[in-house]
């Protein structure tokens, strides 16, 4: 039969196990949630570069989180999601036209969604946060997160450019965004 104290040492190793593991985990989840620095951060070169405290100055405090941090808004918390006007929708960093309303659909997922991006305005990288690997889109000049691609959209490209409305700005009309 085991001893008092020998219960007591067994058990404690094994909170002490269960804890650690915790914490391991926790801390994994946490760098992923806080963001870690990809391509955004990382020095890679972009035609428009701001210091962390200008991209402060120039954005809210939602946009620079999305744009710079690589957060997600709330679902459904943008108007640009039901924006049904004909227009192009620019990044909120640097007004770069992004995409044009014609390839806008309504996903469902509570974020404007677009089947194809303009010629020559996002750039991709692979995001493994979360434990998965997802495609992130991300404005080719500023380097501004948008959001991620998936394979799931509606002909002829059957991708969903599932995009955070936070890092766009709306221009109804012909009109074209002007640049920053």
């Amino acid at each position: 039969m085991l001893s008092r104290a020998m219960l007591s040492r067994a058990m404690l190793s094994r909170r002490s196990f269960y804890l650690g593991g915790t914490m391991i985990a926790g801390g994994a989840i946490a760098m992923n949630w806080l963001g870690t620095p990809s391509h955004a951060s990382s020095g890679a070169a972009f035609e428009i570069l701001r210091t962390d405290e200008e991209w402060r100055r120039l954005l809210t405090r939602e946009q620079y989180q999305v744009l710079r941090k690589h957060g997600t808004e709330r679902a459904g918390s943008s108007p640009l999601d039901r924006e049904k006007r004909t227009g192009v929708f620019a990044c909120a960093g640097c007004a770069l036209p992004l995409y044009d309303s014609a390839t806008k659909f309504d996903s469902g997922t509570g974020w404007p969604s677009f089947w194809q991006a303009m010629d020559q305005a996002v750039g991709t990288s692979t995001d493994s946060s979360f434990f998965m690997k997802r495609t992130e889109v991300h404005c080719r000049r500023c380097g501004g997160h948008l959001g991620h691609i998936f394979d799931d959209g509606p002909k002829p490209t059957g991708k969903r450019h599932c995009i955070n409305g936070v890092a766009l700005s709306f221009v109804p009309g012909d009109a074209t965004p002007k640049s920053s």
